[in-house]
């Protein structure tokens, strides 16, 4: 396989995969990022800090390439098996590793579990972001197993 397109596509997928989730669950759970009273008040207000925006997108690119780096080694074996399992790999690799057993600290995740202050964590934090993270993963995944390898 190619590694450049297949970082390329991947860094595009993720990216936009991101931004989708993001844009559906700002939806729904804008009382976590956004306001005076924020529960995630220790996260830049997008709306107090004009160069949030400005930031986003290079972050997920730069973030894009790292991931698929480390996927080079079984790309071969990825083209090998049924788009239902690779469904099931990206989806579940970006779902566990970017989210629930981040080693970073935050309220929808095992550390942050173990390492935040109680003030932190709520079940509707917890829940808000499980979803968008849901919606990232399931976007990802379907994305990923369709187009990229």
């Amino acid at each position: 396989m190619n590694y450049l397109f297949f970082s390329l596509a991947f860094m595009g997928l993720h990216t936009l995969a991101y931004m989708g989730a993001g844009m559906i669950a700002l939806s729904i759970s804008s009382d976590l990022y956004k306001g005076k009273e924020r529960i995630l008040d220790f996260l830049v207000d997008p709306e107090e800090e004009g160069g949030v925006g400005l930031k986003v997108i290079p972050a997920q690119i730069i973030r894009g390439l790292i991931m698929s780096v480390v996927l080079y080694p079984i790309l071969d074996f990825l083209s090998e098996i049924s788009f239902l399992t690779q469904f099931l790999f990206f989806a579940g690799l970006t779902f566990i590793y970017t989210d629930l057993s981040s080693g970073d600290p935050f309220p929808s995740n095992i550390e942050g579990w173990v390492y935040m202050k109680k003030d932190y964590l709520s079940r509707k934090a917890f829940w808000k972001i499980q979803t968008e993270m849901i919606i990232y993963s399931g976007i990802f995944g379907l994305l990923a197993a369709w187009l990229l390898v």
